[in-house]
């Protein structure tokens, strides 16, 4: 039922993880992919080579999404090679322990830049050039921090909050213009990111304890929804936060 031939999409943050399996998903959907990555060359050619074994155009580019002219970069890119952006997923993020007493002003603005500046930048880039194009889908990942809050995380919490706002804010905006603006907010995922904190056995048998459905969320789970949400069966869901996280926040 869904089938996005013919459509180009970007994801940032999208050469391991929960982007990485997002980038696969709309590859195999039909879109065409181009995805930023911030470091790992071999990570991001990997994702590429899934994307073109699925039949669909890949392109990688490295930047710091935190960085409008590395995230402008990307977007044009993806806009010439594909000859427009229909979707935008921004992925992009960083989970870092820093508790309240300790968290250094450095600390703040990193988290911030990456998981609130990145957002702004590429849905500046992509509002104008969907408004143009009268229809689009922007897709952000959030997390249940935003909703809850999260102990020795305040900062990543604060960011994901504000994205939250931001994305209902940019609904109503750009809404009359045809272009879905809704937020996808995982809870536990098993990715590279959280890698160390399920190390501790004991942690990872109290997380699964007290999400109803018994189970941490693998990147697919994640990459579902989004699907969803870049695909027509969304075509009328606006400003929504839609919960991946196993019932363990009901909001």
């Amino acid at each position: 039922m869904i089938d996005l031939s013919g459509r180009a999409a970007v994801v940032t943050g999208g050469s391991r993880g929960i982007g990485e399996a997002i980038c696969v998903a709309l590859a195999h959907a039909g879109a065409d992919v181009a995805f930023g990555y911030r470091a790992d060359d071999d990570a991001a050619q990997a994702v590429a080579g899934k994307i073109r074994g699925l039949g669909r155009q890949a392109l990688s580019v490295r930047g710091d999404m935190a960085s409008m002219a590395d995230c402008r970069a990307l977007f044009e890119a993806a806009a010439q090679a594909f000859g427009g952006v229909d979707i935008l997923v921004c992925n992009a993020g960083v989970w870092k322990r820093a508790p309240i007493e300790t968290m250094t002003e450095q600390q703040w603005r990193a988290s911030m830049a990456v998981n609130l500046d990145a957002v702004f930048n590429i849905c500046r880039l992509a509002a104008g050039h969907m408004k143009r194009r009268k229809t689009g889908k922007i897709i952000v990942v959030g997390s249940t921090a935003g909703q809850r809050g999260e102990a020795y995380y305040a900062h990543y919490a604060a960011a994901k909050g504000a994205v939250i706002a931001f994305v209902r804010s940019l609904a109503a905006e750009l809404g009359p213009d045809q272009i879905n603006v809704n937020c996808v907010a995982p809870g536990w995922v098993r990715t590279d990111m959280t890698a160390g904190v399920f190390a501790d056995a004991a942690f990872t048998q109290a997380t699964e304890a007290s999400i109803p459905l018994q189970r941490i969320a693998e990147p697919e789970d994640v990459a579902g929804p989004v699907l969803f949400l870049a695909s027509d069966l969304a075509r009328h869901v606006q400003g929504a936060v839609l919960n991946v996280n196993g019932g363990s926040v009901l909001c």
